[in-house]
């Protein structure tokens, strides 16, 4: 009998972020989309017609059972929900990120998928793009030396700009660490390891603010999240990464990451994208090398390449990037910071998590396997 190359998906939010999925899918052949759903069966259906595949409910999603893979790209504070009946239904779920709102939350959804047998993945799968996992070689080929730090920086003015509804930015789920961390706290333990520890300091500087753009401008929002985040992770391998997530910043000039070893520094582009510049400086240069990406899925937006990942893991029986246990650790870490915070005590992060394998560990002539 001839080996199974496809896995049925099926996806659940058809909101912004189902368009860059559903495009995205379209590289992995292994993925094989059997329907989309929402709770708007509207929304759906023109989302559907989009892109050429079946609208579905959502419990005709659950019940079909050629449905493997549910992808669950619902609203942050729905993640846990939606996946529990996913994984009752027998499904292995694939979250949007974060994969909860908070971590005592989403631990109950990384045992339920334990307990019945099935498989927990979440975004983000930016850090499994060309340039990441570059940077991941250039850190585990020594050239860095000794790990000492880094800083990781991401600020903008705000959602409101742009966004055509950006109150769920700023509603309990939302701000800059749940809406942000993920990509760059991801990134970072995939390049370094577990974090040990977190300390931090945040601001709320607005209690309401104005939507200013379209079709809502001029409304006011209400603010029930830290705005300004500042902090310092501790690594298990002894690294501090000084560590600034904002949407209070009009404008910065700071790289989304850089780290810093005894024998190099390394800047690593933005966390929330697969490619960009991977560049690397040694003591006293009077510049920056470029250090050239070699590793596919660095040229276009791969988004559900960690959805293709799990899928071939789970056809090859073998461990897939984008676990649960790697996204329960980032939340652990993001919850931190508000305690960090409100306590102005140091928190010590009790999940330990391995460091994803790196792509090219499985990648053969340009396609994951």
């Amino acid at each position: 009998m001839a080996a199974r190359q496809r896995l049925g998906v099926g996806i659940i939010g058809a909101g912004n972020i189902s368009s860059q999925y559903l495009k995205a899918m379209r590289a992995f052949p292994v993925l094989d989309i059997r329907g989309i759903a929402d709770m708007r069966p509207d929304v759906a259906e023109r989302k559907a017609a989009e892109f050429g595949v079946k609208a579905a409910s959502v419990e005709a999603l659950l019940a079909d059972p050629s449905v493997e893979i549910l992808v669950n790209l619902t609203i942050p504070r729905a993640h846990v929900a939606v996946g529990l009946r996913a994984i009752a239904a027998g499904k292995h779920v694939y979250s949007e990120k974060p994969i909860g709102v908070n971590f005592a939350e989403a631990r109950t959804l990384v045992a339920a998928a334990r307990k019945k047998g099935v498989r927990i993945g979440s975004a983000p799968d930016t850090f499994l793009g060309g340039s990441h996992q570059q940077a991941r070689a250039v850190v585990d080929s020594g050239k860095l030396g000794t790990i000492i730090g880094g800083t990781a920086s991401f600020g903008v003015p705000g959602h409101e700009y742009w966004h055509p509804d950006p109150a769920f930015y700023y509603d309990v789920g939302g701000g800059p660490v749940l809406d942000m961390g993920p990509y760059y706290i991801t990134d970072l333990v995939n390049l370094l390891g577990p974090v040990k520890a977190v300390q931090a300091m945040s601001l709320t500087p607005a209690k309401q603010r104005p939507i200013r753009s379209e079709p809502k401008k001029g409304q006011m929002m209400p603010v029930k999240v830290f705005t300004h985040v500042t902090g310092t992770l501790q690594f298990a391998s002894g690294a501090l990464v000084q560590v600034s997530l904002s949407f209070d910043v009009p404008k910065h000039t700071h790289k989304p990451l850089e780290i810093y070893g005894t024998e190099a520094s390394m800047q690593v582009p933005d966390p929330n994208m697969f490619g960009g510049e991977v560049k690397i400086a040694r003591p006293r240069a009077e510049d920056w090398d470029d250090v050239p990406v070699k590793i596919p899925y660095a040229d276009a937006n791969y988004r559900s390449l960690g959805v293709a990942d799990m899928a071939y893991a789970i056809l090859n029986d073998r461990p897939h990037r984008c676990s649960g246990d790697l996204a329960l650790h980032v939340l652990e870490v993001m919850e931190a910071f508000e305690t960090a915070s409100k306590s102005g005590q140091i928190v010590r992060i009790k999940t330990k998590v391995e460091r994803p394998a790196p792509m090219t560990d499985s990648l053969k002539r340009g396609k994951i396997a």
